[in-house]
Parts: structure tokens; sequence; C-alpha cells
């Protein structure tokens, strides 16, 4: 008989996000079993009694997925179930901590994208990106992402220049990129920090406009902006949901919506979990190859609308 497909997922966290389990349930498992309340020091062990108990032919259909709500502990929680296997009983890893690595791979690639079709410039390259909501773990994660991609990154923070610094040069020397802080505190902070903005990329709680349409004005570069809170206000004004490089009131820049960035990101992670359930060798999936996907999809269906 043929061994069940079986996705142990761990989170820090006192439940495992359901949106998570939907997810992996659609990708191919066949037996998902939720693991919460594990801290770093728990990976190992639970590492050891995921791969030695199915041998080397069912670790082959095996998975961990590590969720939570901290981008940081998350990839850590990876390394060390990665570092903690012993070939040949190795199976595959996947990371999405609330979804914020898909969410930053899918917001970015979108970014990218429009910047290529609408402004013919070389994608991130070179870009001033400045990220509204910059503490959260998308901001951080889209964050470091876009430095990877080759843009100058700001984070901003409402709660000053000093937690915006701290988060840049956290999140920064985790991953082994720059990145800058800069203040959101008040909207003079907001209007200043955007004003040399060529994108924006809004980030923070849902129901939080960070972007008003007064300041918006300020951001005579801007050719793109994008927003990931789905429910209103808009986090940038004049951004709709629906919005895919839709031109912005007001400005020479166009809008990507929350749906529009949450449909690349629900194709981001069904695919990942596919690859991860279907996969002959084990696969260790995180932000990068998030965005690699989130990149795929995008240029397949450019190329069906050509």
């Amino acid at each position: 008989m043929e061994r069940p497909r079986i996705l142990h997922m761990f989170t820090p966290g006192r439940q495992m996000s359901p949106f998570d389990i939907n997810m992996a349930a659609d990708a191919g498992y066949q037996i998902i079993v939720p693991y919460c309340e594990v801290g770093l020091d728990r990976i190992t062990g639970l590492t050891h009694d995921t791969i030695f108990s199915r041998g080397p032919k069912g670790v082959a259909r095996t998975g961990i997925f590590i969720g939570g709500r901290d981008a940081q502990l998350a990839a850590d929680m990876l390394e060390r179930a990665r570092t903690s296997m012993v070939k040949p009983f190795v199976v595959s890893l996947m990371a999405d901590p609330s979804g914020a690595y898909t969410t930053a791979a899918a917001m970015v690639a979108c970014v990218e994208a429009a910047l290529k079709r609408l402004h013919q410039a070389q994608g991130l390259e070179g870009q001033r990106v400045v990220i509204l909501g910059g503490t959260g773990p998308v901001g951080r994660i889209a964050g470091v992402i876009a430095a990877q991609a080759g843009a100058e990154v700001y984070l901003s923070s409402r709660n000053g220049i000093d937690a915006a610094q701290e988060a840049a040069d956290q999140t920064g020397q985790r991953f082994g990129v720059s990145l800058h802080g800069l203040s959101g505190g008040d909207p003079d902070a907001v209007r200043r920090s955007i004003a040399e903005a060529d994108v924006l990329l809004a980030c923070a709680a849902a129901g939080v406009q960070v972007v008003s349409s007064e300041a918006l004005g300020a951001a005579g570069r801007l050719k793109v902006a994008a927003d990931v809170n789905a429910v209103p206000p808009e986090g940038i004004a004049g951004v709709g949901v629906m919005d895919d490089a839709k031109p912005l009131a007001g400005t020479r820049a166009v809008g990507i919506g929350a749906l529009a960035v949450g449909n690349v990101k629900y194709q981001t992670q069904h695919r990942l979990l596919v690859q991860m359930c279907e996969a002959e060798k084990a696969q260790v999936l995180s932000f990068a190859e998030a965005f690699a996907v989130a990149r795929a999809f995008l240029a397949e269906r450019a190329a069906e609308a050509a």
C-alpha cells in the first residue's frame, strides 16, 4: 500500500492558521497535523521524530511547514529543522509565517512586473522603495526581497525613526541586506518619507490608511504604489482592492490593490505546497523560492495575455 502524504505543521502560536491547513489539503497532503506553541528549542526533537519514523522511502512523502507570526523566528526554525536532519532521512521544508513570505513575494513581484511593463525600468534595480508598516512581518520580508533585487529600501514606522531603524538593522543583519529606517509617526513625517519614493508598499494593519490623498501629492517621483490592506479604508488613498497596475489619480503612478496581490499570493503558496508535496527530492522553501514562483506565475499570465 502506498504511504500517505503527511505534513507536520509547527507554529510558536496558540493555533495553526486554518488558511494554511486548507492550502495544504488542497495541495495534496492527506494527513495534516498541527503542533502549537512550538519554540525554537523543540524543533530538533520534532524533526527527528518526523524523519526517523518513516524510513528513507517514506520521507519523500513527508513535509514540515513552519508557521507563526514572526518572520525572523520562522527563518530560524526552518534553518534549525534543516540542520537537524540526517541523510538519507531528509524531508521537505517550507516556512510562511502568517503568509508573510508568500504575500511579500507576491507584492514585490507585482511591483517589479509593473515597473518593467509600464515604466521601461529595469525592474527594482536602483529604485527607492518606501515600505509603510515596514516593521511588521510582511513589510520586513518585502524589504529584504526588494533589497536583494537591487532596490534601495526604507522601512517606515508609525512609532518613529528609532523603531524603524531598529527593525531595519535587525532584519538587514539577519538576512544579509542593507535596509534603512524612516519615521512615519505623523502626517508630516509620512509626506517627507515618500517625497522621493519610486515605489510605495503599504503593509500596515488592516483598516489603517497610511497614505492620504493629500500626502500622496508629495510623492512626485512615484511610479508604483501597492497595498495589501483589503479592509476599508484603503491603505493608500485611491488604490482599490481590485486595481492591477491601474493609473492612480493625481499621480503619474499606477496602483496595485490587495486582491490583485492576494491572487498572486494564493497561486504562489499553492504552487510551493504542491512542489513540496510531489517532489521526489527534499525541498527547502522560503521567501526567495516564493519570489521566484510569483515571478514565474506573473510571466505565465503575461504570456497568455499577449
